[in-house]
């Protein structure tokens, strides 16, 4: 039996804009995070940007550290280099990612990411290229129904000049299957918020994620994020949050090492 979905569906393609919006600022006030389905990114797609990930996270250890994270904040992160919640005991959350930035415009010739060998991987720049677009051009719908949600032009942002070559990252994640004795206790990803303005999340399936709705309350309450497939799930970010005077929340979430293997 596939659970019932635990966080509000916000349908990107509904031609009732101001309905969509009301619907978003309800979710971002009551949550912070919400499903989007009909989003335009085609399931071949995903599955194409799954299958890469693997092949890349499958590699030799030394040839991904060939490509250790920059100072610019793009490559990779080895296993349980990251602690995102700095006050656990445990150091080191239990898994390894991979940072893509911004893509060189045509009319810029800097790219600073890295990108794995063609010979090894020869679809791979391309599939990231490609999924790091058709996300954006989401985000850039998505940021226009936030203005409205937030009783603004829809054409607020872009309009300050925040969609101009923005700061936008894909983050490609592997969580590992099998569990030893040392690992008892710790997380995929502990407890955090993202820094940004928005994320787009895309999983396998593979369940572990929770939110906290309340993040000052003791004992902190923590909710299940169910998988629904087609749908991404979007969470405000702190800076979002910022911008808003904490109207809309920025919530904590984690997630739990389950002892099966998980990209995102």
């Amino acid at each position: 039996m596939t659970p019932k979905p635990s966080l509000p569906l916000i349908d990107l393609s509904s031609p009732d804009r101001a309905s969509t919006a009301k619907s978003i600022r309800e979710a971002c006030l009551e949550h912070g995070f919400f499903y989007l389905i009909n989003h335009g990114i085609e399931k071949e797609t995903l599955d194409r940007v799954f299958a890469e990930s693997k092949k890349f996270f499958s590699l030799p250890l030394d040839e991904k550290m060939k490509l250790e994270h920059s100072k610019d904040h793009t490559g990779y992160t080895p296993m349980c280099s990251e602690t995102l919640d700095p006050s656990t005991e445990f150091k080191g959350d239990l898994k390894e990612g991979f940072y893509i930035g911004p893509i060189a415009s045509s009319n810029s010739s800097v790219d600073i990411n890295q990108w794995p060998s063609e010979e090894k991987l020869p679809c791979w720049r391309a599939t990231m290229e490609m999924y790091h677009g058709k996300a954006l051009a989401v985000d850039k719908v998505l940021v226009s129904l936030i203005a409205l949600a937030l009783n603004l032009d829809e054409q607020f942002f872009e309009k300050l000049g925040a969609m101009n070559n923005p700061m936008a990252f894909i983050r490609l994640l592997h969580y590992p299957g099998e569990l030893t004795d040392a690992d008892v206790g710790k997380y995929g990803a502990s407890a955090h918020s993202d820094y940004g303005m928005l994320t787009l999340l895309a999983t396998d399936g593979v369940p572990g994620l929770q939110i906290c709705r309340e993040k000052d309350r003791e004992p902190q309450l923590w909710e299940d994020v169910h998988h629904v497939d087609g749908a991404l799930i979007v969470n405000v970010g702190d800076m979002l949050e910022r911008w808003t005077n904490c109207i809309f929340r920025s919530t904590l979430h984690r997630v739990l090492a389950v002892g099966k293997e998980r990209y995102s």
